[in-house]
């Protein structure tokens, strides 16, 4: 995967999770950007570098001259929305909203183009259904003013109104220029008449009860993820369908819990996270550290491994993404580990069991968003992150020490101490950062959104005097990419927030928690129950969507049980990432293939020794609080 692409891969650009791939290419016409877009990008581009500076402006006035600034927390507020919609917008002209392909590539081309023209119609309705109740939302915010600066809330919601829009309007175009027509005239009828029977029927749906959740919130959802709707459009058109026919609900409680979920101050840190991704991969930051470690180990039997392992370990504590891990380490270890003897398919399975096993260690996306859905410590988080890790590090280390029993070593010779030395000299800055992470928010120096601007600007300084540095242009389309990603990742946290509380109104969830409280076995059930549903979703979902969906659900009777949240949070994630990377359905597997220049096939068969090695961390994390909690 190229640099220039990194940017977008940061959290979950698969190939077999994408944006409207088959239709933008041709409806855009061509590579070139046109100047509306441009401008889009260099505003959103503005909000992440102004959002940084305001971050770190806080941080030093606090910190070093004991004076917070009141005002800074609504500007970053006012900013960040902004910022999520101009790049849900962006994304959508770029072909990045993630979405579930795996079904709709296997269709005939005469078919896809009916289901591509659904899937367009879908968002279309979804987007439209919005329109009133946003505006009707902004209009409402603005008898509410801001606490320290005294100003209409609607200057900030507005950004709700123009992102619907601004997404309305180029799927309109797309869906115009890149669709048969007669396809969508089909698809067209096609929602027309479901929405039309179910308009004729609410009375009779909103007696169903729990049926009308199953009936709109998981099988509309569903059937939109199968037909390559992305997964935000999913989770929104199950819960507008739910409010609109099976409930009184006014759907500007929609836009209200959809403004929630995006606009808490802790998610401010995922786009800065992504773009310390960015950076880390720029600069040749990561490719030191994996320089130092082969010249360290590279000499020892499944030495090599060790290496990717560790690689893994230690730059997903600077990038805090998975995808970014493995796009750094796999070009620089794989083909030593061919000359070894080692095969694609085994190297591609410890690489993506490899990067499931570092999602814990910080800064991970993943754990930010959990702390901020689920109402969780961060700090807390971090701090237990890298004890679970180093766990499943642990299983996989075995297991690769087993495997390599044959391994030829013949031509391996250990690194003279002077080269060690010297590489240790270059990787030691980038080494530090992870660390530099973690005692700063340790500390209480730097909130867990702070420090990733603190990160940041570590990073470029250390990157321009010892790793070649970043250019203004390449810094600007880090921006920009930056901003796209955020756009994707916290449109889906809005819909998802959306749907949850409607599944918490239903009463679903008073339901089973019921269910699961008075399980045979208590807590211990509960926790195997938790394993396989975020197994599972983890490969339907993926795994940010999954948390974001399940997680404000499970916690409170998590918490009902007397199991400790931080623990709890640790089972969620490691269990989530086990199913991001099994196949045939899991997407992360899929990227590492891609990274890895394997086929699918072939390593499917070579990952499973490697899935059950983490399943038995997972199972041993789960058994042993003690694990999670030891490092609070």
């Amino acid at each position: 995967m190229s640099n220039e692409n990194m940017g977008a891969a940061l959290i979950a650009p698969h190939e077999t999770v994408e944006g409207f791939a088959p239709l933008l290419r041709s409806a855009n016409g061509g590579s070139s950007t046109p100047l509306w877009l441009r401008s889009l990008e260099a505003c959103a581009a503005s909000l992440v570098a102004a959002i940084m500076l305001l971050l770190l402006v806080a941080v030093v006035s606090r910190y070093l001259f004991s004076y917070p600034i009141i005002w800074v927390d609504e500007l970053i507020s006012l900013q960040f929305i902004w910022l999520a919609m101009l790049g849900a917008v962006i994304a959508v002209y770029r072909n990045e909203h993630l979405r579930l392909t795996a079904l709709v590539d296997r269709l005939s081309v005469p078919l896809r183009d009916y289901v591509h023209a659904f899937a367009l119609v879908a968002i279309a309705a979804v987007l439209l259904a919005l329109v009133a109740p946003t505006f009707s939302y902004v209009q409402e915010e603005w008898f509410i003013r801001t606490p320290a600066m005294g100003i209409p809330n609607s200057f900030r919601v507005s950004a709700l109104a123009f992102g619907v829009l601004g997404m309305l309007a180029l799927v309109l175009r797309f869906a115009r220029r890149s669709v048969p027509g007669r396809a969508l005239v089909v698809a067209i009828l096609l929602v027309a008449v479901v929405a039309g029977l179910c308009w004729l029927n609410s009375p009779q749906l909103a007696k169903l009860g729990t049926f009308s959740i199953v009936l709109f919130l998981v099988g509309f959802a569903a059937v939109c993820l199968a037909a390559g709707v992305p997964i935000a459009f999913c989770f929104a058109a199950g819960t507008i369908s739910y409010m609109a026919f099976a409930t009184q609900v006014p759907l500007e409680v929609m836009v209200n819990r959809m403004d929630e979920g995006i606009s808490s101050l802790v998610l401010v840190s995922v786009p800065i996270f992504v773009l310390l991704g960015c950076v880390l991969d720029a600069t040749g930051m990561g490719k030191a550290i994996v320089d130092f470690l082969a010249s360290l180990l590279g000499h020892v039997k499944a030495g090599m491994s060790y290496v990717l392992l560790g690689s893994l370990f230690i730059v997903s504590g600077i990038s805090g993404s998975k995808v970014s891990d493995m796009a750094t380490v796999a070009p620089a270890l794989f083909p030593e580990m061919k000359r070894r003897g080692n095969k694609a398919p085994d190297m591609v399975a410890l690489l993506a069991t490899g990067a499931a096993m570092a999602d814990t260690v910080p800064p991970s996306i993943v754990l930010i968003v959990l702390g901020a859905v689920a109402g969780v410590s961060i700090a807390g988080l971090f701090q237990s992150g890298f004890v679970v890790a180093m766990v499943l590090l642990l299983m996989l280390v075995i297991l690769a020490r087993w495997k390599a029993r044959h391994e030829d070593m013949r031509a391996a010779t250990r690194a003279p101490l002077q080269r060690v030395g010297r590489l240790l000299l270059v990787a030691g800055p980038a080494l530090a950062l992870p660390f530099l992470i973690r005692s700063l928010v340790g500390e209480g120096v730097a909130t867990a959104t702070e420090v990733s601007t603190v990160a940041v600007i570590y990073a470029l300084l250390i990157g321009h005097f010892m790793y070649g540095g970043v250019g203004l242009a390449k810094l600007y389309q880090m921006l920009v990419e930056t901003a796209s990603l955020s756009g994707t990742v916290l449109l889906v946290l809005g819909a998802a927030s959306a749907m949850a509380w409607a599944i918490t109104q239903s009463g679903v969830v008073q339901q089973l928690s019921q269910t699961l409280t008075t399980l045979p076995g208590g807590a211990w059930a509960f926790m195997a129950v938790t394993i396989v549903v975020f197994v599972l979703l983890g490969c339907l979902l993926e795994g940010l969507p999954a948390v974001l969906l399940l997680a404000p659900i499970m916690f409170p009777i998590a918490k009902t049980l007397g199991i400790n949240d931080v623990h709890y949070a640790m089972v969620i994630v490691c269990s989530m990432n086990v199913g991001l990377m099994t196949p045939p359905v899991g997407v992360g597997f899929y990227i590492a293939c891609k990274i890895g220049d394997a086929k699918p096939d072939d390593v499917m068969s070579a990952i499973w020794p490697y899935l059950l090695a983490l399943i038995a961390g997972v199972a041993v994390i789960a058994a042993v609080p003690w694990i999670s909690t030891v490092a609070l």
